[in-house]
């Protein structure tokens, strides 16, 4: 493009009217200058705006006077992050892990000491009433009963003896050739042979079932869960053998914090197995220690299998559920979704087919540390607001947008919808 020639200043001769006609020119000159410069920095203004909108997911608007309105009308409409309404219990379902033990667990033992010679069974055998466990050396016994039978002997003579002279003495004292004091030491010798024959008679009875004990027999129908002494060992009287758990009743048993102290007395309780995962087995609570444990500081329950079978065997890993019997239906939301202008708590939830805000006043349940519990004011699949409330109005036009760079909004509850 061709430069112009610059002007050539005035003559020295001209008037000063003229200079100063030329001052005002270039005093005008300078607001047109910085017009053109507003215009063009709208231009560029307007760029930036398209480019944001372009940056959202919106077609760039052309920068044209007709698409003006369209340009504001996308700027009123305001980004908002929102969250799906879903109504669950209030008090979610509590779940301990434990496993399955027998109500009752015997340790059977000798009732007398010795050598145990035999044990004839192991761990995991079933055993019957009856069913002999283990053996005992008899021999020591064997001797103390033949030993009991000699002195039962020995005082059935006596008394004999002693009663036979208590018979004479009293038929010499009534004829007159005797004294009563002799009749006396026959009669106190006859009364002691009796209370020896007594004596030798328990002694005899103890002495055979002692021998009896040299066997040792289950009481109850069960299995061996453990072992304690091997063939060849002297066991003191009382000393465990084999413990057996009986089969009759089976048990879950859990440690519970003590926040869920409550709730076990009063919920619905049902165990789930691993071995088992779509089973259900109803439960009851049947015993929870009123002392904490002092290393874990939880409290040992028992809760009840209600028709527990063969399948399900002890030691398994169960999973106690404590479901609260009445409960009530809550929404949870953000604790930031809340907002109280004096009207009392409301939310804005963003209509579907308008795209705009309704504010809608909610019954409060309870308040968490990073929650609200709504109890009534909004159903399920509204989309509320959780972020800026303080800031939107009715029926203000709105856009539910995904944050840049928010990659883990949905496991957090949070709906994400590009526009």
């Amino acid at each position: 493009m061709p430069v112009a020639a610059p002007e050539p200043p005035p003559p020295s001769g001209a008037p000063r009217a003229s200079r100063a006609g030329l001052s005002r020119t270039g005093f005008l000159a300078r607001p047109f200058a910085k017009s053109v410069a507003a215009v063009s920095l709208s231009a560029v203004s307007l760029a930036a705006v398209a480019a944001f909108l372009t940056a959202w997911g919106e077609p760039a608007p052309a920068q044209t006077k007709t698409d003006a309105p369209q340009v504001a009308q996308q700027l009123v409409a305001r980004p908002v992050q929102v969250t799906t309404v879903a109504f669950k219990p209030r008090d979610a379902e509590k779940t301990f892990v434990g496993v399955v033990r027998a109500r009752r667990e015997i340790d059977l033992a000798f009732r007398v000491g010795g050598k145990m010679v035999q044990r004839k069974v192991e761990v995991g055998d079933l055993v019957a009433p009856g069913d002999v466990v283990a053996r005992m050396d008899p021999e020591d016994l064997r001797l103390e009963l033949e030993s009991a039978r000699a002195e039962l002997a020995a005082a059935t003579a006596n008394l004999n003896q002693t009663s036979a002279e208590d018979g004479r003495y009293r038929s010499l004292t009534a004829k007159g050739y005797s004294s009563n004091a002799d009749l006396d030491r026959k009669s106190l010798a006859k009364e002691e042979a009796v209370g020896r024959l007594e004596r030798a008679k328990r002694s005899l009875e103890l002495a055979e079932n002692r021998l009896s004990y040299a066997e040792l027999v289950a009481d109850a129908a069960g299995v061996v869960v453990a072992t304690s002494a091997e063939p060849g060992q002297v066991v003191s009287s009382g000393q465990t053998i084999v413990r057996v758990a009986r089969l009759d009743e089976k048990e879950a048993v859990v440690s519970l914090p003590e926040t869920a102290l409550a709730d076990a007395r009063a919920a619905d309780a049902f165990v789930t197995l691993w071995a088992e995962p779509g089973r259900r087995i109803p439960a009851r609570l049947r015993e929870l220690s009123p002392q904490a444990d002092a290393t874990s500081r939880t409290y040992p329950a028992r809760f009840t299998l209600t028709g527990a079978d063969a399948s399900v065997a002890l030691g398994m890993t169960a999973t106690v559920t404590l479901r609260p019997k009445e409960q009530q239906e809550v929404a949870r939301l953000p604790l930031s979704a809340v907002i109280d202008r004096g009207h009392g708590p409301q939310v804005f939830v963003v209509d579907a087919a308008s795209r705009t805000l309704a504010a809608r006043p909610v019954t409060i349940a309870a308040y968490t540390e990073d929650q609200v519990l709504v109890a009534a004011g909004v159903a399920p699949g509204d989309e509320v607001v959780t972020l800026g409330v303080q800031t939107l109005l009715p029926g203000q036009k709105v856009r539910i947008a995904k944050l840049p760079g928010s990659t883990d909004m949905a496991s957090a509850g949070l709906k994400e919808i590009r526009p």
